[in-house]
């Protein structure tokens, strides 16, 4: 894997460190030149697809790994899984030539932060990067205004907890759980949340872990779905 080389260590510390993987050779350095104008963030590495560039990964993890998955067969996908499996702090954004429910789908179930056509603007691919980084899932996003991909991780998640028998007990949330609820289907942080509604970031954890329990999920995501498909909130 090649390094950008020309930052010193201690500039790359402030900034989000960004690697970044294609089987292109021309888009590789396309987003690296773009990149490289952006004054918080460092371009550390650029590579093919291989078990290299994950042995890489491992000994220099980057904050954010911009995968493009468009190589044959489905290895981009698997190198996300493995990424996140291996290094689940590292933030995962897939790029593709070729959107659609299937494959967001299989992002979504390889943990990754966000999904994007390679035709994304350098704005907006900076602005996921940045919210990769923090922690965030734009993601989720996805599943607000594709209903049909939601039904999809919604029977998923109950394939794999068998609990689609408790679907009947969902207690109803308060409006201020529909209204937090609302907040993490775009891709919101607690902090953020309690930036938002002016509360503390403590209070935010307790309406979520009510929310989870309420809504019988395990995770933010699963919650969405689960709400989406109730008809809590709405898909807009």
């Amino acid at each position: 894997m090649s390094g950008s080389g020309h930052s010193t260590d201690n500039m790359k510390m402030n900034k989000i460190q960004v690697t970044i993987i294609s089987q292109q050779y021309m888009y590789r350095q396309g987003i690296e030149h773009s990149l490289n104008a952006v004054e918080d963030i460092v371009v550390t590495g650029s590579a093919e697809i291989s078990d290299e560039v994950l042995s890489a990964i491992d000994l220099q993890p980057p904050d954010v790994a911009l995968i493009d998955i468009d190589a044959p067969g489905d290895i981009g996908l698997k190198l996300s899984k493995r990424i996140k499996q291996r290094l689940p702090n590292v933030g995962v954004i897939i790029l593709t030539a070729n959107t659609d429910d299937a494959q967001i789908f299989q992002a979504l179930k390889a943990q990754a932060g966000a999904y994007h056509h390679k035709e994304i603007t350098a704005d907006e691919l900076v602005d996921t990067i940045r919210r990769v980084a923090r922690g965030e899932h734009p993601i989720n996003e996805t599943l607000t205004t594709r209903p049909k991909l939601a039904e999809q991780v919604l029977h998923q998640f109950q394939e794999l907890s068998l609990r689609s028998e408790a679907e009947g007990f969902i207690s109803p949330l308060t409006p201020r759980e529909i209204e937090i609820l609302n907040y993490i289907a775009k891709g919101f942080l607690n902090k953020q949340i309690a930036a938002q509604l002016d509360i503390s970031e403590q209070t935010i954890k307790n309406h979520v872990t009510s929310i989870l329990r309420k809504l019988n999920a395990n995770a933010r995501t699963e919650a969405v779905v689960v709400a989406i498909r109730q008809g809590l909130i709405s898909i807009d």
